[in-house]
């Protein structure tokens, strides 16, 4: 049976700051962020399974990329916590806001990354992630491809 790529869309808001820019992105700022997700896989070939016909149903995909990115990321400030940001997030925090404090400069490239690795680990054995695009406006993206990737 023939390998199928399907794709779902989501959207969330997020803030960051790139500490140590040269332009205005190294001011607090936010972007209405929408990511694509492809995966690759067999449709399920057994007409008993409930989800026959389908790579993964698009609700599993939904529920994964939910919780490991919309979730987490939707209406937060993402900080470089390697950076004095970190003075910043803590004040932002303590006054309520939702910070995130990651590992890596909060570029879209950088994102991009951090989301494949996490969507990857809660795919079926079954299903491998293709690509993601991860949009921060309507003319300026960045892409993650499993085939660039590979070992």
């Amino acid at each position: 049976m023939s390998n199928i790529r399907i794709t779902k869309q989501f959207s969330f808001e997020t803030g960051h700051a790139l500490y140590g820019y040269d332009g205005k992105c190294r001011n607090v700022h936010g972007h209405s962020y929408k990511l694509s997700v492809t995966v690759i896989g067999t449709p399920i070939s057994d007409s008993e399974n409930v989800k026959f016909g389908m790579v993964i149903d698009f609700g599993d995909l939904k529920k994964i990329v939910k919780d490991e990115i919309v979730d987490v990321f939707d209406h937060a400030t993402v900080f470089n916590k390697n950076t004095p940001h970190v003075e910043l997030a803590k004040e932002l925090s303590d006054r309520g806001h939702n910070v995130l404090l990651v590992d890596y400069q909060p570029t879209s490239e950088m994102m991009v990354i951090d989301f494949a690795e996490k969507i990857q680990k809660h795919l079926p054995q079954n299903i491998k992630l293709f690509s993601l695009k991860l949009q921060e406006t309507d003319s300026s993206f960045a892409e993650w491809y499993a085939s660039d990737n590979t070992n």
